[in-house]
């Protein structure tokens, strides 16, 4: 039979309902910090067991020269060392959005979820832009998989905050919201990891001999890149305030001064 429109209505507002209700916001904390540990984990082990030269061939084909053996690893490190930094900076920047949220909702634990699943494509993306590191006709595809990795993966947490912006007054801490004292820093780190992974998909693109460079250089910067954007923001802040506060001295004198003037000087 044909449902009624009360009944079509009452599952609309179910559902968005559904959506909205409260997540333990422990519960959430745990299970990435648990996924993050295990990721790292996974990176680390894959370095260990694999880059890792032989005995017999460092003694022959070295000279018994540990440091030049490990020398011929030195982009499979490299690779591990951006690796990691992305893994701790991704984690990093998770712990200061639900440092600001008050109340997680389902929606943001699904979109939590969603980036925890690409964050666990990080050791995939090691593997790739450590095996295709020489010059070859894969090299490109790695280098862009890797990037595109993640983006998803930061991306999911830029829609984690948009989500609680949404609903800020019982999501977000008063000195989150918008027009709080952290909210342009916030938003700024976000969209960090997004801006610099799509920027970098693009370069490997017009660029592609100089793709494993373009991709290594991006991991490298964004470390420094966190802490020039918290100097540009405070600078930025600071700057408004004062102007601000300029306009609000300009506007308070132009009061004083009419208060002083006769009615008469007034009108005319």
């Amino acid at each position: 039979g044909q449902r009624s429109e009360e009944e079509e209505h009452h599952s609309i507002e179910t559902f968005s309902f559904y959506l909205s209700e409260p997540l333990s916001k422990e519960r959430v904390e745990a299970f990435s910090d648990g996924v993050y540990a295990i990721v790292a984990t996974l990176l680390i082990l894959d370095i260990c067991e694999d880059n890792v030269p032989d005995p017999r061939e460092v003694e022959e084909k070295f000279h018994g020269s540990l440091l030049e053996a490990l020398s011929e690893y030195g982009p499979n490190y490299l690779a591990y060392f951006g690796s990691f930094v992305t893994i701790g900076l991704l984690w990093f920047v998770h712990h200061s959005l639900f440092l600001y949220v008050t109340k997680a909702t389902r929606l943001m634990g699904l979109l939590n979820i969603l980036s925890l699943a690409f964050i666990g494509g990080l050791p995939l993306a090691y593997q790739l832009t450590s095996e295709f590191a020489e010059k070859s006709h894969n090299e490109i595809e790695a280098i862009q998989v890797s990037c595109v990795i993640t983006f998803f993966a930061s991306i999911f947490q830029f829609a984690i905050w948009t989500t609680a912006l949404l609903n800020e007054e019982e999501t977000l801490h008063a000195f989150a919201r918008y027009g709080g004292k952290e909210h342009a820093f916030m938003f700024a780190k976000l969209a960090l990891y997004p801006c610099v992974s799509l920027g970098a998909f693009f370069l490997t693109c017009l660029l592609s001999e100089f793709s494993t460079a373009i991709f290594h250089l991006m991991q490298i910067i964004i470390p420094f890149a966190f802490l020039a954007l918290r100097i540009f923001v405070r600078i930025s802040l600071t700057a408004i305030k004062s102007v601000m506060s300029l306009s609000r001295r300009k506007v308070v004198l132009l009061e004083e001064e009419e208060a002083c003037l006769s009615p008469n000087e007034t009108m005319s």
